[in-house]
């Protein structure tokens, strides 16, 4: 299994925005140093606690300082942004990156972005797809461009001088293109099936039960049946809330302080998502009453802490509930205690890693009893 990073960075709303950002930035250095593989970071306009505007921008920022790491887009929220802008700026990334660009995409899920961006009310499911379905064609073809769409048009044939370079929109450095993912944060996502279908894979979100991480493998199986390519578990990613500390005492005062940063981060996304509608993603069952789904058990289910030992330990039990998957995304949160927020990332490499990936290496128990006979 893999070790990669990804933030959707939920900061206190009377921090300094500058000191978020440049410990939200040290994260990623990090990572890259530990090994990580790869990091990705999320964008909205319109929130205060959730507060990198943009994912491309923070990305550029960090792009020099990196060395290893493969840097994700978390994800572009397709529908407020025009895909010409989107396609000339991913490629420009990419070759800042040399290459190391993941293309991390999704419709929006922020309601105010939404509102802000004159979309709330449109099917932005159908403009996501409008919009990248460009993006692709656009790398794909070239100038003058004649694409036509229901929400874009995009076209330079008025203005193209082709022998000055003129009306040409930036080709990534990866050909095609970089790799594709999709956060999957329904549950039984549908569009992790058609994702899957495109040549895409997924990224299970943090913040849903077992039950609806582990129902996204069948349907992306789903997906990759349908176009005739192997549905890999190398492919899939995970997010998990983690936290890990060298004692226990510090390891649960930390991760389920009312006031500190992971409780902090979950209240606010079941504020959220309560207020959306979509507190489904939080319930055990589907026939869970909505009194039922209370901070507390969300924090109790969702976030994991601990010793190394214990962590890797929850870790494989988890694994062994939802099913083999290629990497595990820890998940940011705010340094309240930058100490300890390092501590976490660095035991989490180091120490929980390896005992994970021995303990994945081990045939199931049932095997063993049988070797053992």
């Amino acid at each position: 299994m893999n070790l990669g990073f990804f933030t959707m960075p939920i900061h206190p709303l009377g921090k300094d925005w500058k000191l978020s950002l440049r410990e939200d930035r040290e994260a990623f250095l990090l990572a890259d140093e530990l090994g990580f593989t790869e990091a990705y970071v999320g964008e909205h306009v319109t929130d205060q606690a959730e507060n990198i505007t943009s994912c491309i921008a923070f990305l550029a920022w960090i792009a020099a300082a990196t060395k290893q790491i493969r840097l994700g887009t978390g994800t572009i929220n397709m529908p407020n942004t025009h895909p010409a802008t989107v396609a000339a700026t991913m490629a420009m990334l990419d070759h800042m990156l040399d290459g190391r660009l993941i293309f991390g995409i999704s419709p929006g899920g922020l309601l105010s972005d939404a509102e802000l961006f004159g979309n709330l009310d449109a099917d932005r499911n159908a403009m996501f797809l409008e919009s990248i379905n460009q993006v692709l064609e656009i790398w794909a073809t070239e100038p003058p461009y004649n694409i036509q769409g229901k929400y874009w048009n995009i076209s330079t044939q008025k203005t193209l001088i082709r022998d000055i370079g003129q009306g040409f929109i930036a080709r990534p450095s990866q050909r095609p293109h970089p790799p594709i993912v999709v956060t999957a944060v329904a549950p039984f996502s549908k569009g992790v099936t058609e994702a899957a279908a495109r040549g895409w894979d997924p990224i299970s979100a943090n913040f849903l039960m077992p039950a609806w991480v582990k129902s996204h493998w069948p349907k992306y199986v789903e997906g990759c049946e349908r176009s005739g390519r192997a549905a890999d578990p190398g492919n899939w990613r995970v997010a998990k809330s983690v936290f890990v500390a060298k004692d226990t005492a510090t390891a649960k005062a930390y991760a389920t302080d009312p006031d500190g940063p992971y409780v902090y981060y979950y209240r606010s996304l079941f504020t959220k998502l309560k207020k959306n509608g979509r507190i489904e993603l939080f319930k055990t069952r589907r026939d869970q009453p909505d009194h039922e789904v209370t901070l507390e058990s969300i924090c109790d289910r969702l976030i994991i802490y601990g010793t190394p030992d214990s962590v890797a330990d929850q870790l494989l039990a988890f694994q062994d509930e939802v099913g083999q998957f290629g990497t595990l995304l820890y998940a940011g949160k705010d340094w309240k205690d930058r100490e300890l927020g390092r501590q976490s990332m660095i035991l989490m490499a180091e120490k929980v890693m390896p005992r994970v990936n021995a303990g994945t290496s081990k045939p199931p128990k049932s095997a063993q009893s049988s070797a053992a006979s």
